[in-house]
C-alpha cells in the first residue's frame, strides 16, 4: 500500500483545488503563495501526476486532480466539522449570524432585542457584509441572503426560504406636502426619483423604468435623481425627503410602519428575489442557531404585509 503524502502537502492541495486560486488558498493557510505551490508540486513529485494545469492568471484540475480532490474535500470537512463541534461544545451560547448590511439595518438589528428576552442565555455576533459567508473559515453558524426566490439545489448548502421581496414606490409625507399631492403614477413621474442599484449583473432586479411601465407610463426621464448602490443608504435619504425610492418592502417596512415613509401610488413589482436562511448541508444547527431559525421565522410571520404591499401589476389610484 502506497504510504500517505505528508498532510501539509494534502492540505495544500485541497485549499488550492477548494479556490481555484494559490493566492486565496495561500491566505487561508497563512503562507506564501510560493510556499504553497512548492508543497503542491512536492506532492505532484510523490505520486508521480500532475495536478493542476497553470495558466498565466488561473489554476485547473487535471483529470488526476479532479479524482483527487472530492475524497479529500470530504476528509478535511470531516476534520473542520469535529473541530467545530469542540468549539460548538465550549462555546454553545455564541452565535454567529451573518447578514448584508441593509438587512442588518433596516430589519434584524431593531428586533435583535426580542430575541435576546426570549434566548437571555445566547450570545449574538452580527456580522454584516455583502459577500457570501464563509462557514468553514468566519465561524457564521447561520445566514440571512437575498438570493434568487426558487435557487437552484445546492450541494453544500441548506437553503430555507423566509419571505419574496417586491419593490414598491415609497416617500416620506414631506415630500408630498411640498411637491402636492400624487394619485396615480403619472403625477408621481415628476418627483425626484432615488435609484437604489446592484453594480453586478448576477442580481438583476426591476427598476424604476420597469415599475413606470407596469404602470402604463412611457418616456419618464429616469437619468435624472439620485443613485445608491446601498438598500439602507437610499431609505435613509428617502426619509429625509430627497425622492420617491423603489424600495424591498421587507427593509422599508418599519419605515412604512412608523410612518416616516408612505406609499404614494400602490404598485407593487416581483423582484424575483427572496430571503433565505442559509447554512451548511449535513451539518446539524446548534441549539442557538435552531433557536434563532424558529424566531426569524416567527418575527416574519407576524408581520403586516397588506399594509405595505400594493396590488402587484396595478398602478392603483
Amino acid at each position: 500500500m502506497r504510504p500517505l503524502p505528508p498532510l501539509s502537502a494534502l492540505r495544500a492541495f485541497e485549499a488550492a483545488a477548494r479556490h481555484l486560486s494559490l493566492t486565496r488558498a495561500a491566505e487561508e493557510m497563512h503562507v506564501t503563495p510560493g510556499a504553497l505551490s512548492h508543497q503542491i508540486r512536492g506532492l505532484e513529485d510523490l505520486l508521480g501526476v500532475k495536478l493542476f494545469e497553470r495558466k498565466v492568471r488561473a489554476i485547473a484540475l487535471t483529470a488526476a486532480g479532479r479524482q483527487l480532490y472530492p475524497g479529500l474535500q470530504t476528509g478535511f470537512g470531516q476534520i473542520r466539522d469535529a473541530v467545530a463541534s469542540l468549539d460548538a461544545a465550549h462555546n454553545s451560547n455564541i452565535l454567529v449570524v451573518s447578514t448584508s448590511p441593509g438587512m442588518t439595518s433596516k430589519w434584524l438589528a431593531p428586533r435583535l432585542s426580542r430575541f435576546s428576552n426570549d434566548f437571555a442565555d445566547i450570545d449574538v455576533r452580527i456580522s454584516s457584509s455583502l459577500g457570501s459567508a464563509n462557514f468553514e473559515t468566519d465561524g457564521v453558524d447561520i445566514a440571512v441572503r437575498n438570493l434568487p426566490a426558487e435557487p437552484a439545489q445546492n450541494a453544500a448548502l441548506e437553503i430555507e426560504k423566509l419571505a419574496d421581496i417586491s419593490l414598491v414606490a415609497v416617500c416620506s409625507p414631506r415630500l408630498i406636502e411640498r411637491y402636492g399631492a400624487v394619485k396615480n403614477a403619472k403625477n408621481l413621474a415628476r418627483l425626484p426619483l432615488i435609484h437604489a442599484e446592484s453594480f453586478s449583473p448576477r442580481v438583476p432586479i426591476p427598476n424604476w423604468g420597469e415599475w413606470f411601465g407596469a404602470a402604463g407610463i412611457s418616456g419618464p426621464d429616469l437619468r435624472r435623481g439620485l443613485h445608491f448602490n446601498s438598500a439602507d443608504h437610499a431609505l435613509d435619504a428617502a426619509g429625509e425627503g430627497a425622492g420617491v425610492l423603489l424600495a424591498h418592502d421587507l427593509l422599508a417596512y418599519d419605515d412604512l410602519r412608523t410612518g416616516r415613509l408612505i406609499i404614494p401610488v400602490r404598485l407593487s413589482l416581483p423582484s424575483g428575489r427572496a430571503y433565505h436562511l442559509v447554512w451548511p448541508k449535513g451539518r446539524k444547527l446548534t441549539q442557538a442557531a435552531e433557536g434563532f431559525r424558529r424566531w426569524i421565522k416567527a418575527e416574519i410571520a407576524a408581520m403586516d404585509w397588506k399594509t405595505i404591499r400594493g396590488r402587484p401589476g396595478t398602478a392603483g389610484e
